[in-house]
């Protein structure tokens, strides 16, 4: 009887611990594995589309273009998390280890900055940019023009455009394909 016991409430702790850690988010790699991953709010996102997400560095019209997107269909429709959250540049060259930071958009100046879209429903979508007070950074850890791989860090701020509180996006990563 005592060991039926035990064994018990070792299955219920088990349980207890499983049910109160945060979801893993896939390693932080640079082999072009397709991956787009960060903790919003300390809570995981990690893109849902199998590594099918948009992910270019182009060179239009005299100026460099950088985005990259990820998507969570899990939260579609759910005002506390986003469904996508992404990074872009204009008119910015971007390279191994150097730290971008993603502040206010301007299609006028060069700049970079990250975005998260959030959604009551189908038609009622609103995204949510970096700016002068919600900032943040983001570092391209390679950059291969051979392979075009590209892999990278960040972590931003953003106020989320329906109830006004503090988004914080941490550890992010991503590990990808490129096209120019």
């Amino acid at each position: 009887m005592a060991v039926f016991v035990l064994q018990s409430c070792k299955k219920d702790d088990e349980k207890e611990t499983t049910e109160n850690q945060v979801e893993q988010l896939p390693p932080a790699t640079q082999t072009g594995a397709g991956t787009f991953a960060c903790y919003v709010n300390g809570k995981a996102f990690i893109d849902k589309s199998g590594g099918w997400f948009n992910c270019f560095y182009q060179f239009v019209d005299g100026k460099y273009y950088f985005s990259i997107q990820g998507h969570d269909y899990d939260y579609k429709n759910n005002i506390n998390y986003p469904w996508s959250i992404g990074l872009g540049s204009i008119d910015m060259t971007i390279a191994e280890n150097v730290t971008i930071s993603l502040h206010e958009y301007n299609s006028d100046t060069p700049c970079a900055s990250g975005f998260v879209m959030f959604s009551r429903s189908a038609i009622d979508s609103k995204d949510a940019i970096t700016n002068q007070e919600y900032t943040g950074e983001l570092i391209i850890t390679k950059m291969d023009f051979n392979t075009r791989i590209i892999s990278g860090t960040f972590w931003f701020d953003v106020q989320n455009p329906y109830t006004g509180e503090r988004v914080e996006i941490r550890e992010g990563r991503f590990d990808t394909k490129f096209t120019m």
